[in-house]
């Protein structure tokens, strides 16, 4: 189930195009942000002709495209894990937007826990910027404007 504003929400609210989510393992504290669209494109035949539609997609179940967040919900179980929609968007842009934008400013990449290891399962942001072509940050390093 997914929690909005302390609330569970199971029906997609009038007017928007998708979400920001935020899943959390409650066992190790790791996280995770993406995003997702409240319907999918759909393209079937009518009379020998494509007909385009949209159609509810599956954001109810969904809990994100990284691999090692879904091995650890196998591991743990789903009922360790929290899911929480923290943005409702009314565009596909505003949405891909919102996405990119907190993930950047959550520090999804170079966050780490006690222990060293990552604290956020997303591994790269809009598929361009990944903690491997980013390399070892060193904090000096923070441009002063």
């Amino acid at each position: 189930m997914w929690l909005y504003n302390g609330s569970p929400i199971e029906e997609i609210p009038d007017g928007y195009y998708g979400f920001i989510y935020l899943i959390e393992n409650n066992e190790s504290g790791k996280k995770y942000i993406g995003r997702k669209y409240f319907t999918a494109a759909k393209t079937r035949q009518v009379k020998g002709k494509k007909k385009k539609s949209r159609v509810e997609s599956d954001w109810k179940g969904y809990y994100g495209s990284s691999e090692i967040l879904l091995k650890d919900i196998d591991v743990f179980g789903k009922d360790k894990f929290t899911r929480k929609i923290i943005r409702l968007c009314k565009t596909r842009g505003e949405t891909n937007y919102w996405e990119a934008k907190l993930q950047f400013q959550l520090n999804v990449l170079e966050e780490t826990l006690a222990d060293g290891s990552p604290a956020w399962y997303n591994g790269n942001i809009l598929v361009k910027f990944t903690r491997k072509n980013i390399g070892k940050i060193d904090k000096a390093d923070s441009i002063v404007l």
